[in-house]
């Protein structure tokens, strides 16, 4: 019986789908935090498996090179410093008011009729640098006033920022999600960005603006007087920044990893543009200097003092030592399947099936979704697990993005009442749990099946 359930195909695929169930058992029954089941998961199954003690943990002498420390050290040396800088660069956008100008600008450009365009929109262009219910946080009062003035359901304004809002998290950088499934497949960011946007937009367009449309004229929300007296009472910014700045400290590490990615391409190789162009282009150097912009032409040059801002960022870097706990654990579980030979298994048996690879990713991501809420886990676990597989198919690096989008489209379906997102809504935009249904958790779901839709078509042609 052991040596079947290490050795053969059947019982490597046992060992895998058991560590998936007892995984899914201690977040949802248990309510383990998700980073502890991952570790402790991860060890049992390599224990299961019959690795050796050193190989797992290391010895008391030497550990650098164990499966734990490897799986923890290999990704967060990747991910940490791009996740914090890109957490410090959305709290101090947020700080100078820059969503207002931002929103404020593309009503004035689109029109009050368009005001729900412009909110996805805006949504989708602030939710590059913030996290999603930051995001939520910020522009849900413009969302009000919208709506109020409209004189149209909430749900008409609100479901299209949620939608720009839940597209960048989930594909793009620099949120958890896609960059800790760049590290764990090693594809370059700028590939994510570019495949993200190519999947993200047509995705944007049918979920947030064609259903946002449809079913914000069929559900009608009203908005609380007492949600418009707060935004009333709120602090009023006398100089906001300029919209040109605004854009541009949000475009600028866009464009440095792009140019980063495309310049190893298109310039000579060891010249002086190709070393400068990598070195700008490298995501942490990107969002460092989009940082130090930010700090001097949003901070120090509008009133605020160093202390201020050292407080704003120890304040909003205090939510990402649980996503990088996360993170880490999972790139230990997935090390652990790669160690097994699970990962080798998995990809004969989905090769022998005929299932592609992507459609099995996305598969696997909606169901770690739906079973446990957190779109993070959901990518990174789904990452670990077939990051394994991956590494045997010589995938480039446009297919690679392509996987990671896919993850990403399952990370976000069918958000529902074991998401902390689907309760921030429903209290936010004044739905019923029923209406929150109807409305969020459909929108995820043609987000995620349109956004897979389209990286699945670009697979088979790339």
């Amino acid at each position: 019986m052991i040596d079947w359930l290490q050795h053969s195909t059947g019982g490597l695929l046992t060992l895998a789908a058991v560590s998936i169930a007892v995984l899914l058992l201690l977040i949802i029954k248990v309510k383990l935090e998700p980073f502890i089941a991952l570790i402790v998961v991860g060890l049992l199954t390599a224990l299961a498996a019959g690795l050796p003690v050193v190989q797992i943990v290391g010895s008391a002498q030497k550990a650098s090179d164990s499966l734990l420390e490897k799986g923890f050290g290999g990704i967060l040396g990747h991910i940490a410093a791009i996740i914090g800088l890109g957490t410090i660069l959305g709290s101090i956008l947020e700080r100078s008011g820059g969503a207002k100008v931002l929103t404020g600008a593309l009503l004035r450009a689109i029109g009050e009729k368009r005001a729900p365009l412009a909110m996805g929109l805006a949504g989708f262009v602030f939710g590059i640098p913030v996290f999603f219910d930051i995001g939520i946080f910020v522009l849900a009062p413009l969302v009000y006033v919208a709506a109020k003035q409209g004189g149209r359901s909430l749900v008409l304004y609100a479901l299209p920022l949620l939608a720009g809002l839940s597209i960048t998290h989930a594909f793009l950088p620099p949120h958890p999600g896609p960059v800790a499934a760049a590290g764990l497949l090693h594809v370059e960011l700028g590939w994510i960005i570019l495949m993200g946007l190519v999947c993200g937009i047509p995705a944007f367009l049918v979920g947030g603006v064609a259903y946002s449309t449809w079913i914000g004229k069929r559900i009608d929300v009203a908005v609380p007087a007492e949600f418009l007296v707060a935004e009333e009472e709120g602090e009023k910014e006398e100089n906001p920044p300029s919209l040109v700045l605004v854009s541009a400290i949000i475009a600028v590490p866009l464009v440095l990893i792009l140019a980063g990615t495309f310049g190893s391409i298109w310039l000579p190789k060891n010249s002086a543009a190709a070393g400068v162009a990598a070195f700008i282009g490298t995501p942490a150097v990107a969002l460092t200097i989009s940082v130090l912009l930010a700090s001097w032409l949003l901070g120090l040059r509008r009133g605020l003092t160093g202390k201020d801002l050292s407080e704003l960022s120890a304040k909003s870097l205090r939510p990402v030592a649980m996503i990088l706990l996360v993170v880490g654990a999972g790139a230990f579980f997935g090390a652990v399947l790669a160690a097994t030979g699970i990962g080798k298994a998995v990809a004969g048996s989905l090769d022998n099936a005929g299932l592609p690879v992507i459609l099995a990713a996305y598969v696997i991501s909606c169901g770690m979704r739906i079973a446990q809420g957190s779109a993070t886990v959901a990518i990174v676990t789904t990452s670990g697990i077939v990051a394994p597989t991956v590494a045997t198919l010589g995938y480039s690096q446009i297919q690679l993005a392509l996987l990671v989008v896919a993850i990403s489209a399952g990370s976000i379906i069918a958000s529902h009442v074991n998401d902390g997102g689907f309760w921030i809504i429903s209290r936010y935009f004044n739905m019923t749990v029923p209406q929150t249904l109807k409305t969020w958790t459909v929108l995820e779901t043609v987000l995620s099946v349109s956004g897979f839709g389209v990286a699945a078509l670009l697979m088979a042609v790339v």
